[in-house]
């Protein structure tokens, strides 16, 4: 993995996280008035989640591009543009526009996605493929959270 890729890889993350935390707020009337599951965990452990699988992204990213062909970079790069452009949006619906339901919506195509860039990250680098499994399973986590919410706010 070279440093320039990584360089890159990184900005984009941390352009992705810091848009999602613009418009999450957790501490606002709307979202504390939501039913959520007991299973939910504390407020304090999503950003503890977060930021070591938003790294993860970054490194998992920067070794893909750096161990694939031109035409699979490229293919590789949109790929990963999309996956942060969903992963950004799902924090939009459900946080700034107060739509759990689009929001449910939305990350499945996240997980789809998510699935993509596990799919292409292993076959160019297996390690690379490791270093997204944590996001791959968070996100499938956070979508059972979010169904439960759903489920759990169907009536207001």
């Amino acid at each position: 993995m070279r440093l320039p890729t990584l360089v890159k890889t990184a900005a984009a993350v941390t352009v992705t996280a810091a848009a999602g935390t613009a418009v999450n707020d957790t501490s606002n009337r709307w979202y504390q008035r939501l039913r959520k599951p007991g299973w939910q965990p504390p407020p304090v452990a999503f950003p503890l989640a977060w930021t070591p699988l938003y790294a993860l992204i970054a490194v998992a990213g920067a070794r893909v591009l750096d161990r694939t062909s031109e035409a699979d970079r490229a293919r590789f790069a949109r790929a990963y543009a999309l996956n942060l452009a969903l992963n950004f949006g799902w924090s939009a619906l459900f946080f700034k526009a107060r739509r759990p339901t689009a929001a449910l919506a939305e990350i499945a195509a996240l997980n789809a996605s998510n699935l993509v860039l596990l799919r292409r990250a292993s076959r160019a680098d297996p390690v690379a493929g490791a270093a997204l499994a944590p996001y791959v399973a968070w996100t499938l986590f956070a979508t059972a959270l979010n169904g439960a919410i759903v489920r759990l706010n169907s009536n207001r």
